[in-house]
């Protein structure tokens, strides 16, 4: 499949990252050896977010057991889980007064409970040190250990993501180490579960994708439960990732988003710079607004 030859359009440009609130965070996340996706995954939206004075923090190393294409997120050393991470990302969000935090990690496969335990003992710090936060998890598959996701659930986030990130056809290229199927059941798991806890789940559009493909997996998400969805433009991270097929305009985004609302969404955040996090507390409260 050959890279989008289109230069990058004026509606994909952001602003340089800048401000008292953005240099904060980037200082705080220096001193304090914390990973965060607005770094690791090279998201758009770092300068934007940091200015404003949010960011996702990522736990469980800054290492993935898979090597899914699209993901600028490194794949080498496997650290065992830091003891002391859950209180030092607790105590971040504690000390940057955060409202919302949204916490996701990398892909462990190597660990029986995929991590599921470091969740857990930070929801628990977070409440802890800042009872009044918002707690959003964006958790990985957990290889389908149903267990482990209990665990998670009976600490109560407030909102318990996990991405489908692209069709069911481009698995195979894009994320070969997940199965789209478990994806879909792990949302509905969720709900099985605990009906409490909102379910929220993402896509990247321009890798090559139908229309048909993108409302049917909208279809599966809601059918196993889904409750916020967000829709946004995959840009490759380098020239070695996964190519840039097309570059989805706004107005096609707005068309999905209200595709969502008539399937029974919440919410659907969609735009060409959306990553899951983005607009997070927004999200939130618009599915609040929805439900009353």
């Amino acid at each position: 499949m050959s890279r989008s030859r289109e230069p990058k359009p004026e509606w994909l440009k952001v602003r340089f990252p800048a401000g008292k609130k953005y240099a904060r965070i980037d200082r705080y996340h220096r001193e304090q050896g914390l990973n965060s996706v607005c770094r690791s995954a090279a998201c758009p939206n770092q300068g934007e977010c940091w200015s404003k004075g949010t960011a996702t923090f990522m736990i469980l190393g800054n290492s993935c057991s898979r090597q899914c294409r699209f993901c600028n997120v490194s794949s080498e050393i496997l650290l065992p889980p830091d003891p002391d991470e859950p209180t030092k990302v607790a105590t971040a969000i504690a000390e940057l007064e955060l409202q919302h935090a949204v916490i996701t990690s990398v892909t462990r496969d190597d660990l029986t409970d995929g991590g599921a335990s470091q969740f857990v003992a930070l929801v628990r710090e977070i409440r802890r040190q800042a009872k009044d936060c918002r707690i959003e998890l964006l958790i990985p598959d957990l290889q389908g250990n149903w267990e482990a996701l209990q665990q998670i659930n009976d600490v109560q986030p407030d909102i318990l993501g996990h991405n489908i990130e692209t069709v069911p056809r481009l698995y195979p290229a894009v994320r070969p180490g997940a199965d789209y199927h478990r994806s879909l059941q792990l949302l509905a798991e969720v709900h099985l579960q605990n009906l409490d806890i909102l379910t929220k789940s993402g896509l990247m559009l321009g890798l090559g994708e139908t229309q048909e493909e993108i409302l049917q997996v909208m279809r599966d998400l809601r059918d196993h439960g889904c409750q916020l969805l967000t829709l946004g433009q995959y840009l490759a991270p380098s020239q070695n990732h996964y190519p840039v097929v097309r570059y989805v305009r706004p107005e096609e985004f707005a068309e999905l988003a209200e595709e969502g609302r008539q399937l029974g969404f919440m919410h659907v955040e969609a735009g060409p710079l959306v990553r899951s996090s983005y607009h997070a507390e927004e999200q939130f409260g618009a599915s609040q607004k929805g439900s009353l």
